[in-house]
């Protein structure tokens, strides 16, 4: 059987910059094997649009206005399972990279990879192989050399929403302390309960203080 389906690899594209996404669907043009269906320039629109068009590969940027870019993996590959997303980012930091990964990321990759590398990446990813960066697989091999305290992993927005958890903030008065919708910090306070290891917001607040993860 050939390796090689007829049907093209259906890619989309999540970066806040207009550019970025012009230079990749300029990219996927030249490859025969693989086609643009979609864009979103937010972690948002990018969970509502793969849930609507289930495109093969996402090449998700990480940090992203609103919902972060390791959260919307989360979603998209909560919704549509047979999606793979490949990080594709400018930022090496450690954080980064394990929060892409533990979403669901299949690959992380940095933004000035060569053509060929991030063809690679794309077709491996549709085929449900890993492609990581040099730096990502440091990352790893340094995470499970450490014995992390809980919520190391958390990002920068995640601390945010934490930290007027501790206030006692509601997820309504949440969003509208970061203008933010009221669904994304639902979002967020699931993801704080899961690398919190807890089952509830007050757990998630009362270890927070103890062990004084918020500033």
């Amino acid at each position: 059987m050939s390796l090689t389906s007829s049907h093209p690899i259906r890619v989309m594209v999540v970066d806040d910059h207009t550019m970025v996404r012009r230079g990749l669907a300029t990219f996927l043009k030249v490859f025969s094997d693989m086609e643009l269906v979609g864009e979103a320039e937010n972690g948002e629109d990018a969970v509502e649009l793969s849930s609507k068009i289930t495109p093969d590969v996402v090449l998700m940027d990480m940090v992203l206005p609103g919902m972060d870019g390791a959260t919307a993996t989360r979603a998209i590959r909560r919704n549509t399972p047979t999606t793979q997303v490949i990080a594709l980012t400018s930022f090496k930091q450690e954080g980064l990279v394990l929060n892409a990964l533990n979403a669901g990321a299949i690959g992380y990759l940095f933004k000035d990879v060569s053509a060929d590398e991030l063809a690679q990446a794309i077709r491996a990813a549709h085929a449900g192989r890993a492609t990581l960066s040099i730096e990502a697989v440091q990352a790893l091999i340094h995470a499970s050399n450490e014995r992390s305290e809980p919520g190391h992993d958390l990002t920068e927005r995640e601390r945010a929403v934490l930290a007027l958890m501790i206030e006692g903030l509601n997820n309504t008065q949440i969003a509208g302390r970061l203008v933010v919708s009221t669904s994304t910090i639902k979002s967020h306070v699931s993801n704080i309960l899961s690398k919190l290891g807890v089952a509830s917001r007050s757990e998630a607040v009362a270890l927070a203080v103890r062990k004084q993860l918020i500033s």
